[in-house]
């Protein structure tokens, strides 16, 4: 039977036992690749910038999502944002207590379309939408070109 083929028949399915490997790469794409870069090398946040529409992406991405012009540009981010929404988590990535709670932040940034979400360092019970806040970087020889090389989003002094 071919994929084409319909099965009307469940007698007519087969299957096996064992293991299927299933070994792949996940990239960043050319756009997460000179973000990361950037973020590992320099200690900057980019966004890509639409020559056509005027908006700023991030994280950046190769077509504009509105007129779907090539995005070739890259600017820098405000050093601050806003948080916009609040999440406190009490389970890590593997479904583990955490030994405190851990709240995490959407982050806009003035001019720029989207935002990025990662670790609120505060206490849960301190974080709240609209805090200004930055990002802290890990030291430049801790940094290895991913999300990690930030430690996470500290409150903004004026």
């Amino acid at each position: 039977m071919t994929f084409l083929e319909r099965t009307t028949d469940p007698r007519r399915l087969r299957h096996w036992e064992g293991t299927l490997e299933a070994d792949y790469i996940y990239t960043s794409g050319l756009a997460g690749e000179r973000f990361f870069v950037a973020l590992r090398d320099e200690g900057r946040i980019l966004a890509a910038r639409c020559p056509t529409c005027d908006l700023s992406y991030l994280p950046p991405r190769p077509f504009c999502e509105r007129c779907f012009s090539e995005l070739a540009a890259y600017v820098d981010v405000p050093t601050t944002g806003r948080v916009v929404a609040v999440t406190i988590a009490h389970v890590d990535a593997r479904g583990r207590s955490l030994p405190a709670p851990e709240p995490w932040a959407f982050v806009r940034f003035r001019g720029v379309h989207g935002g990025l979400v990662h670790r609120l360092l505060v206490p849960a019970d301190r974080a709240r939408p609209g805090m200004r806040v930055r990002v802290r970087l890990r030291p430049r020889e801790a940094r290895t070109g991913a999300v990690t090389d930030m430690e996470g989003f500290e409150p903004a002094t004026s």
